[in-house]
């Protein structure tokens, strides 16, 4: 601010700009401007006087041109600011009739009020002047007009989420609960799109859903709404807070979330995980997603579980462990499904999620043990129908990256796997398996020779009488007994000849055949074409 060289006029330097006015012209529409003079007759620079003045360049040229005649050009983006500095300069109509406070608090209740879209500009635009909007009452008119019409008519806020609910695991709906448009609305409905609550700073934009929450607005709504706000002040790719409000804003639409199931995808909440393990958020705000992400896991799929394990710096701190059982902890708490369907989904997930980490070749083997250690745990007792296959899988890959390991590591990652769970072909794949470590070959071996017996026996028994099958069961143990000193005899032999011979040996003696168990990364060695000359 500089003093004026005319004592006529008076100067503000509002947002770098010079804004020269004329006192006397002023002082007519303004109550406050005309005391100023008043009081301070001797003084000719009131500029230090103004200086809270809730204005802006705009704002400011509207004053200006209102004094000289010119109409007020009103938007619901400038309401807001103009009503603020009118009022502050006390331009009503008191001090002279029509005055600019009147016309704008007029335009405010007609076409701000009315509209949904008009009402979401003027709150936006009240954020650098909350206090002096707040005082004059606008910033309550929006959030009412705004929360009223959201009652009315919650696709305002978004089209709740599409989500695949499993039928045996989902509640008996409610459809009265359910919100149905008005048939005769929707006959003379306009295409038109709402503006979005997104462009709401948290300041405003959290107690606005907080109200909607008090007054019952569908929540599949509210979450929609949130889940868009997330993507524009979290998710995007421009930066348009600094870290700190970041992490502000996760842990409000933590708290914003509902908490029942399926009212947002999976995908949603594993990305706010990840952003508040970068963000460094609350606990009680990782616990908040852990929670509602086991409530619905058997929603997720392997590249949603993905999304929380690239957060250290080194690589050996990219897998928490603790994570993922917390999650699947809160699962097997909060199943309430009828059947074993959601189990099973889980179950998969985890198999498919321990496959496709252990191909990393810089996954520890602690770490990878931990993790089959869950993917074990989450088929047995409950699905005891379930194979192996998946944990044996993932071993195989993880052996085949992991080459250097010796074979007291390669026994304590067999650890997990149990031969009697494996199938067929997997159990076969095994016994051939030259990643294998030799004792659980061995294993594998017997297991599939007794699989095969169990198959082959009945048909023998049905074929024959008593004597026959009494005197067959004899025979069979006695050399189920031998095939079992054999074995151990073999695995003595590894010693002196290796693992490549006592292999041959084992195939010579039980005929082993070659397994078409593809997926398990098997590597055998075809014998050479000889082609006739």
């Amino acid at each position: 601010r500089t003093r004026s060289k005319l004592t006529s006029e008076l100067q503000l330097h509002i947002c770098g700009s010079l804004f020269t006015l004329d006192k006397e012209l002023l002082a007519t529409k303004s109550s406050k401007i005309a005391k100023l003079i008043q009081r301070n007759p001797n003084n000719a620079d009131l500029s230090n006087l103004l200086r809270d003045i809730p204005a802006d360049r705009e704002s400011m040229e509207i004053v200006r041109r209102f004094c000289h005649g010119i109409g007020a050009n009103l938007t619901p983006e400038n309401i807001v600011r103009i009503s603020c500095v009118a009022k502050y300069l006390g331009m009503t109509d008191d001090h002279c009739p029509d005055n600019l406070l009147t016309k704008a608090l007029t335009f405010f209740e007609c076409r701000v009020i009315p509209s949904w879209n008009n009402s979401v500009r003027a709150l936006k635009n009240a954020e650098n002047i909350l206090d002096h909007a707040s005082e004059l009452g606008l910033v309550d008119y929006c959030a009412k007009s705004i929360i009223s019409k959201a009652m009315e008519d919650p696709r305002l806020l978004g089209e709740s989420i599409k989500i695949n609910i499993p039928i045996s695991d989902g509640e008996d709906s409610n459809e009265e609960n359910v919100y149905k448009p008005n048939a005769r609305r929707k006959l003379f409905d306009i295409e038109w799109k709402s503006e979005d609550l997104s462009l709401l700073g948290l300041r405003l934009y959290a107690p606005l859903i907080n109200a909607m929450i008090q007054r019952k607005i569908p929540q599949e709504n509210i979450a929609a709404n949130i889940c868009q706000y997330a993507k524009t002040w979290l998710f995007s790719d421009e930066e348009k807070v600094d870290e700190t409000s970041r992490r502000e804003i996760l842990e409000a639409l933590v708290q914003l979330l509902p908490h029942e199931r399926y009212m947002v995808t999976c995908t949603f909440l594993f990305n706010m995980l990840r952003y508040a393990k970068f963000l460094d958020a609350s606990s009680d705000c990782i616990n908040g997603l852990e929670l509602r992400i086991g409530k619905q896991l058997d929603q997720a799929s392997v590249k949603d579980m993905m999304l929380i394990l690239s957060q250290g710096y080194a690589k050996d701190e990219n897998y928490d462990t603790e994570c993922v059982r917390r999650i699947l902890k809160n699962f097997y708490m909060h199943y309430t499904g009828r059947d074993p369907t959601g189990l099973g989904l889980v179950a998969e997930l985890i198999d498919e999620f321990l496959i496709e980490i252990s191909a990393n070749i810089d996954l520890k083997m602690e770490i990878f043990v931990a993790f089959a250690d869950m993917s074990v745990a989450a088929s047995e007792g409950i699905l005891s129908h379930r194979t192996s296959d998946g944990v044996y899988r993932a071993v195989d890959i993880y052996l085949d990256k992991h080459r250097h390991l010796t074979e007291s590591e390669k026994e304590e990652i067999c650890r997990v796997l149990n031969c009697n769970r494996l199938s067929g072909g997997a159990c076969e794949h095994a016994a051939q398996n030259e990643r294998l470590p030799v004792r659980f070959v061995v294993q594998a071996l017997y297991v599939a020779q007794l699989k095969l017996r169990e198959a082959i026996v009945p048909r023998i028994v049905g074929g024959g009488g008593s004597e026959n099958s009494n005197s067959g069961f004899v025979k069979r143990e006695e050399e189920e007994e031998g095939e079992r000193m054999e074995i151990e005899r073999m695995e003595s032999k590894k010693n002196k000849n290796g693992k490549m011979s006592m292999w041959k040996e084992m195939k010579r003696k039980f005929g082993c055949g070659i397994s078409m168990y593809d997926d398990c990364h098997c590597h055998v060695k075809k014998k050479k074409k000889v082609h006739p000359r």
